[in-house]
């Protein structure tokens, strides 16, 4: 990248202590360099534990190696792509780290997709093989008339490299919750066969260079069709490297962090922060199953001296109205990152309360590895920020013409730095919408700059409101409704209006039953100019939300008033 004066970069002198400007230029620079040195080195740690069961960094590298094994007997090229639809089960990382190691891309698939969606991804990957949970098996037997490149099916069962607790496990999915539906995949392999073949065959190591493709990271489609972000070797390395640069010098030192990994290691926030990182720094990682059956995460986190948990501002929401989270004990716990969509300072301030900790909050895509920026953890309470570019990295304002617009005032946020991918999978055109000239990512985020060099979202560009004239930004909307003691979430959309071209609708999720329109209406008048209050209000049971948990403003559009074309 191109480095920059510090004049240019205001955000340095508010670095903390011991945090470089720039990553070191000899940082490992593909993933599977960082995977074999952190394995040796921290062979005898535990690595993962799920259900109970751990296993050491000597398992995982062990297993990552057979896995490796086996995919290189199944006639692949260097390069050819493997997904992966499973959620946090212990196979999920040996089977990341497998495929690399072997020198294949993996393609991370969200296990809750449809049939139509799955197919898309399948075929735009051109992935040939698959890992799949058996609990999401029947969609790949459902798909598998229309997929074109896809050649084999490895089928994991939860309870996959677990033991005899694995067996109960298996026994318990299948027949007594019956969370297993028929399927029937021709020439499908289970997942301990596989293993049990691999052991077998000789591992040979791929020679993986930076600019390999390691991850095929599809976005999330909430503005269009899914598109997967190309992530190298070395962006993946880099952010990283960012990561550490960033976290290590403010992270109590210590050789047994806990995290608490609730978020689905196949998106691209718990990939890098739950998943990479935590291997960079030995850390034992609990893995969450579910996430969504809340009295079981609170048992869990009861049970777990963590002291490292990365969530999104929907699931710390519902976690503070969880019974028994107040007798977690927080005491160990020295980082709660929030990302992956826009944190609430009523949420923040209620975590504080229960916590004790203030909510950091990041920001970053899959198109950036995805960290771009982050609050210092030294922080007393939530800043409303996404705090400063990590090392290496570059932010800047700028208008549609391309032209960086003064502080204070919004616009598009755009990013250049190491961690920042190669370009949509063969999609030249979609790359070129989104790369500027000089090498910058537009990322169609709204944000301002503040003089410290730190930035405040304002929202998606796709997302905002015109009404009369006037912009209206959902997050703003959404932060004074969410701010109400009886509501527990909200969105807010533009509809079409005869007289002011748009007005505001808003759809909460009440926390009391009691909570009226009129209620609501009130407390938005209080707090928000005339043409930025709802227009109406319709309280909804649940909202739809992705994979994460972050809401979809999109799909309550289309409900309302059809998909856009």
């Amino acid at each position: 990248m191109t480095t920059v004066q510090a004049a240019e970069r205001p955000w340095l002198a508010h670095y903390p202590k011991g945090v470089p400007a720039e990553i070191s230029a000899s940082e490992p620079k593909t993933v599977t360099a960082i995977f074999e040195d952190c394995v040796a080195r921290y062979a005898a740690r535990p690595a993962l534990e799920s259900f109970g069961k751990q296993i050491t960094y000597a398992d995982l590298g062990a297993t990552a190696r057979r896995i490796a094994a086996g995919l290189q007997g199944l006639d692949l090229k260097r390069g050819d792509r493997v997904a992966l639809m499973m959620p946090n089960v212990m196979a999920y990382e040996p089977a990341v780290f497998g495929v690399l190691l072997a020198g294949y891309v993996v393609v991370n698939v969200n296990p809750q997709y449809t049939a139509r969606e799955l197919t898309h991804q399948l075929n735009d990957s051109g992935a040939r093989v698959l890992f799949v949970l058996e609990n999401f098996a029947h969609t790949v037997a459902e798909s598998l008339p229309d997929l074109k490149t896809l050649e084999r099916t490895i089928v994991v069962k939860p309870g996959d490299m677990l033991g005899l607790k694995g067996a109960i496990i298996n026994l318990v999915s299948k027949y007594v919750k019956r969370s297993v539906k028929p399927f029937s995949i021709r020439g499908a392999t289970s997942f301990s066969a596989f293993l049990s073949g691999a052991a077998a065959r000789h591992f040979t190591p791929a020679a993986v260079e930076p600019d390999d493709v390691a991850f095929l990271q599809y976005t999330g489609g909430t503005t269009g069709v899914s598109k997967g972000a190309t992530l190298l070797h070395r962006n993946v390395a880099a952010n990283v490297a960012q990561a550490a640069a960033w976290l290590e010098p403010q992270m109590p030192a210590r050789d047994d962090h806990v995290m608490l990994t609730a978020l689905p290691l196949y998106h691209v926030l718990a990939l890098t922060c739950c998943c990479l990182f935590m291997i960079r720094i030995g850390a034992l990682q609990v893995l969450v199953v579910n996430p969504r059956d809340l009295p079981a995460l609170v048992t869990t986190l009861k049970s777990h001296k963590f002291s490292l948990i990365v969530l999104v501002n929907t699931l710390y929401n519902v976690l503070c109205d969880q019974s028994g989270v107040e007798d977690i004990d927080f005491s160990r716990a020295a980082v709660c990152v929030s990302g992956g969509m826009a944190t609430q300072a009523a949420v923040a301030e209620r975590w504080k309360k229960i916590s004790g900790k203030p909510i950091i909050e990041g920001y970053g895509l899959s198109e950036t590895s995805p960290i771009a920026s982050v609050n210092r953890l030294d922080i007393e309470n939530f800043t409303g920020t996404i705090g400063y570019p990590v090392p290496s990295t570059e932010i800047v304002i700028r208008s549609p013409d391309g032209h960086d617009v003064p502080l204070g005032e919004p616009g598009e946020i755009c990013i250049r730095g190491p961690q920042v991918m190669a370009g949509y999978w063969n999609r030249a055109d979609e790359t070129a919408n989104v790369m500027t000239p000089d090498g910058f990512f537009r990322t169609g985020d709204v944000a301002i700059g503040l003089p410290d060099g730190s930035f405040r979202i304002v929202d998606r560009l796709k997302d905002m409101i015109v009404v009369s004239g006037m912009k209206v930004f959902p997050n703003e909307v959404e932060e004074v409704l969410a701010s109400h003691p009886k509501v527990l979430e909200a969105a807010v959309i533009g509809l079409p209006d005869p007289h002011s071209g748009e007005a505001v609708k808003a759809f909460v999720v009440r926390r009391d039953a009691e909570l009226t329109p009129e209620e609501l209406q009130a407390w938005c008048k209080e707090r928000l100019t005339g043409y930025k209050r709802p227009k109406t209000i319709e309280f909804r049971a649940i909202l739809p939300k992705t994979n994460v948990g972050k809401i979809l403003r999109r799909a309550l559009r289309d409900e309302v008033v059809g998909p856009s074309t």
